[in-house]
């Protein structure tokens, strides 16, 4: 996954690194704290905890505007997390430090960025890599940087219905029941490219090529790749098979692939360009939304446009170099 490995400014006890933490990122996964690990390591570095409601473009603006403005952002957080403060990096021109803390950690994994300690060996290094990112907005929208993957259809059902449980249930629960109902009421959306129109159970934009045998392309597989790699799941099947846009293992996909459940190569479409446009119309009475790196956005109930496209060399991230101990 490593791509073009860069020399960054060495900071082994995290001097002009600023860490924001998202102590809300994943909550429902037992990991220990990494706050006595960053204050031990990095004993320099300042460190914020976002509190309740607080933005993470507030905090950045402010410690820029400070007396001793930081030369590094940095995250503890989980790929939502991760995305938005990639996006401040790339407007401020700074480099990115990664500490994994949510669910999944796409991104960091990507990375090769297994842990909080990997991250900081790499800063006290001065390790990393020029990454590839893609845009994405909706309408006239600002766009938004991406990391990982854009989604509609089936996988943003599921996640606005989770975040209306996710309160009462928690995270993984709240996800099960989510994802039980959006199956049920799963409707397929209305998209059209060139003029071409098509009814879909989802669709899938991911940064950079990834695995040919999957729908849902949830983690990028390579990190300088700066094409979309898009699978357009049509609806032409039973909608048991809308499961495939939640199989976003190969384990899982292997399992569903067994129980006949995954869509016959006919029933998806894929495409690579580096720039994309997609009118989507959702089905009457399903939430108008998209996904980009687990972050949900909400959109006109009529419709919206969706434009993706790929930035080659857009962020510089900490990472340990290939072959690193």
């Amino acid at each position: 996954m490593a791509g073009p490995e860069i020399a960054l400014e060495p900071r082994p006890a995290g001097v002009g690194v600023l860490i924001v933490r998202n102590p809300a990122s994943g909550a429902d996964v037992l990991r220990s704290d990494p706050a006595p690990l960053i204050a031990e390591r990095l004993p320099e570095a300042v460190v914020h905890e976002l509190a309740e409601g607080e933005a993470l473009d507030d905090v950045v603006a402010a410690a820029l505007e400070g007396s001793a403005p930081p030369d590094v952002l940095g995250v503890v957080g989980g790929d939502g997390s991760v995305a938005r403060m990639a996006h401040l990096a790339r407007r401020h021109g700074l480099p990115l430090l990664v500490l994994p803390g949510g669910t999944f950690n796409h991104f960091a994994r990507a990375l090769g960025v297994d842990g909080v300690d990997a991250a900081i060996d790499a800063l006290a290094a001065g390790t990393g890599l020029s990454v590839a990112a893609a845009e994405v907005s909706a309408d006239d929208a600002e766009p938004l940087t991406v990391l990982n993957v854009v989604s509609l259809g089936t996988y943003p059902h599921v996640v606005a219905e989770r975040e209306e449980r996710i309160n009462d249930l928690g995270k993984w629960v709240g996800g099960v029941v989510a994802a039980s109902r959006a199956l049920r009421e799963a409707e397929p959306v209305v998209i059209a490219r060139h003029g071409r129109r098509a009814r879909v159970w989802s669709v899938f934009v991911s940064v950079g090529r990834n695995a040919p045998d999957q729908v849902a392309t949830m983690q990028r597989q390579t990190i300088d790749d700066d094409v979309l790699d898009i699978r357009i799941h049509h609806a032409r099947g039973p909608r048991a098979r809308t499961l495939s846009s939640l199989a976003f293992g190969r384990m899982t996909a292997a399992a569903l692939r067994g129980l006949r459940l995954m869509p016959p190569p006919t029933d998806v479409e894929q495409i690579l360009v580096r720039e994309i446009e997609l009118q989507v119309r959702p089905a009457p009475g399903t939430p108008s939304v998209y996904v980009h790196d687990g972050e949900l956005e909400e959109q006109p109930a009529e419709g919206y446009t969706l434009r993706v496209r790929a930035v080659p060399d857009a962020l510089r991230v900490y990472a340990p170099h290939a072959g690193a101990s």
